[in-house]
């Protein structure tokens, strides 16, 4: 009797024990993260082999234009990364590597001036027979109706064959091309389904961003970027660094046509959003500015950190 009276008490004993492991557990995570002025870097793929910055990047305002549509940037948008050497002559030149949650660039939906309508005019489809006219009232039946909001997520596509790069050489000296980043549109509204992007990783918007003067082909003129104002912050001996009021810029660019818009309609929608944004849309006619934050930190400071 004694002796089953102990066996549910030794098998609590075992709960709790485990509950406390668990919870030294969490505690040991907790305590690994970056802290103070590092904090920020705590995405960071530090323990990738080569991996000598953390990058941490904020886009606060500017706009991103194709044709003569403009998307305005008036939400925050995130660039997280690790920064590899290339190899290079140059030693201030480097890959970015994704951040450890995959995503390099935050899914921040910025709203598209004029919604589907903006985008669609079932009009568009001519003609005056039965096909074309189902096809034409499918479309006014299907998209010209309350749900008009349409919103656009700028997506990193970057690969080992095509990946982004930081040459801070160029961004300090504010000549050349500071980042690389290959990009896609992802417009987003119920009525245009989850893959309606311009641009993919096999043909992305390729931008070469800088905070100097631009050289794009004509109809586009020149724009200048900036090179912001740096500050410096230390912490128990260990240094990170910001370039606050930056603007990168390119208006050299070129978007490719749009694909898999309305799920089942993507024959229909296609044409009609490449018609309405002028896609493909030549270098010279698109523009990106980028206003905002760059911060910069060492691998070795941000991994230090988790011990302040």
């Amino acid at each position: 009797m004694h002796k089953n009276s102990g066996a549910p008490f030794g098998r609590l004993l075992i709960v709790v024990a485990i509950a406390l492991i668990a919870s030294l557990a969490v505690v040991s995570t907790a305590a690994a993260e970056p802290k103070g002025i590092f904090k920020k870097f705590s995405d960071c793929p530090t323990e990738d082999p080569g991996v000598a910055l953390c990058q941490y990047g904020e886009t606060t305002s500017g706009e991103v234009a194709i044709g003569s549509e403009k998307v305005p940037i008036n939400k925050t948008i995130i660039l997280q990364a690790g920064a590899v050497h290339t190899g290079g002559a140059n030693f201030n030149e480097y890959f970015l590597v994704p951040p450890k949650d995959g995503m390099t660039l935050s899914k921040t939906e910025l709203n598209v001036p004029g919604g589907l309508a903006g985008l669609i005019n079932c009009e568009e489809i001519k003609g005056s027979g039965l096909f074309e006219v189902i096809e034409r009232g499918t479309c006014k039946a299907t998209f010209e109706n309350g749900l008009t909001g349409v919103t656009m997520v700028t997506e990193y596509v970057g690969t080992t064959a095509n990946p982004g790069i930081l040459n801070l050489t160029n961004l300090v000296e504010e000549s050349g091309t500071g980042v690389v980043l290959p990009t896609r549109s992802h417009l987003k509204n119920p009525l245009l389904g989850g893959s309606c992007y311009i641009g993919s990783a096999a043909s992305p918007i390729q931008l070469h961003l800088t905070d100097g003067t631009t050289s794009p082909p004509p109809p586009n003129k020149p724009i200048k970027g900036k090179f912001g104002t740096p500050e410096s912050e230390v912490e128990n001996g260990f240094e990170a660094t910001a370039v606050r009021e930056d603007s990168l810029v390119d208006n050299s660019f070129s978007v490719p046509v749009a694909e898999g818009c309305g799920g089942f309609f993507a024959f229909l929608l296609d044409p009609i959003i490449d018609a309405k944004l002028g896609l493909p849309s030549a270098s010279g006619n698109n523009t990106a500015i980028l206003n905002g934050t760059l911060y910069s930190a060492e691998t070795e400071a941000v991994i230090a950190s988790e011990s302040f």
